[in-house]
């Protein structure tokens, strides 16, 4: 999930499989949260400059856009507001992640329980991808007005523009009383777009990566490089498909009241009108690079924090 990526209930210590098992709700939303931390804290950086090349306003004829790229979006970023400038917006990730990523697992486990025919039966892949899409529904409720203020807060002086918020709060009030809860949750149907076909790929590559991992280990256990290897592809595999829906995203959730009357409808026609079809994976550059090592610090994460609880509470 989105600037914030999607990890599997199963956990890293144990052998994977497609078929459900019972799990500890708190355990899975406190391991999770953990990693969800580990995620945003490595890959946001790279996350804002995603952001502000996805935002930026189109040149004039004849003129030069704003960022030529990921390097020189990074390099005018530091310049201009030094490093802390690539982590602005970071509050309201970090603030949600451990909610969102409880949200993702329970909607996850919830639509593959909703597929199964008994307690021990297996999930072909199929039905893994509809219950990873079904995540999706789950987590929006809580990601999108985060995305919202993340986004407002990654722009207001990238794009050359005035400070307008100071910090997450700030974001949040003034945008409910400007425009009550619709504006807090602008792009909630288009994260939605995003989620839940990108989370149903993301949780179909890593379970079948894990298989194969198991398939080829003597002793039928996945290791830990393993599981980073697979969550790191399945990350990849999550912005190939939700890149575009996250263009369009960015834009309507960074402009101002009014700019698009028909929402993600709007902002589709205007893009491909004016900057073609390609405009639609633009800053897939630094989210592709964000998404491997994202993903395997969101891992390395989720397993030092079953280690620890496998180390002081073996029976949670």
């Amino acid at each position: 999930m989105a600037t914030v990526e999607k990890v599997s209930t199963t956990s890293t210590s144990s052998s994977s499989t497609v078929a459900e098992r019972k799990a500890n709700p708190v355990k899975s939303f406190l391991t999770g949260g953990f990693g969800g931390i580990c995620n945003v804290l490595s890959g946001h950086p790279l996350d804002t400059i995603k952001v502000r090349l996805q935002t930026m306003p189109r040149p004039a004829p004849g003129e030069q856009p704003m960022y030529r790229g990921t390097f020189d979006c990074a390099a005018k970023t530091i310049k201009n507001e030094g490093v802390r400038g690539l982590y602005k917006g970071m509050s309201a990730p970090l603030t949600g992640v451990a909610p969102i990523f409880a949200m993702c697992f329970a909607g996850y486990a919830l639509g593959k329980r909703l597929q199964q025919r008994g307690e021990d039966a297996k999930l072909t892949y199929s039905q893994i991808f509809v219950a990873g899409s079904f995540s999706g529904l789950f987590s929006t409720l809580i990601m999108a007005p985060g995305e919202r203020i993340k986004v407002l807060l990654q722009t207001q002086q990238g794009q050359g523009g005035q400070r307008k918020y100071n910090g997450m709060i700030d974001c949040a009030g003034k945008l409910y009383k400007e425009g009550g809860l619709r504006s807090v949750f602008k792009g909630s149907c288009a994260t939605m777009l995003r989620d839940l076909p990108a989370n149903g790929l993301y949780f179909l590559v890593y379970e079948a990566l894990q298989d194969v991992a198991k398939s080829k280990s003597e002793n039928g256990q996945i290791s830990t490089t393993s599981t980073i290897l697979a969550g790191g592809a399945a990350g990849m595999a999550y912005w190939i498909l939700g890149m575009p829906a996250d263009v369009l995203k960015s834009r309507l959730q960074s402009a101002p009241e009014g700019t698009y009357k028909h929402g993600i409808r709007s902002v589709f026609k205007d893009l491909i009108v004016k900057d073609g079809p390609l405009a639609l994976y633009r800053g897939v550059t630094p989210i592709m690079i964000r998404a491997f090592p994202a993903n395997a610090a969101c891992f390395f994460g989720i397993e030092l924090a079953n280690k620890f609880f496998n180390a002081v509470a073996p029976n949670f």
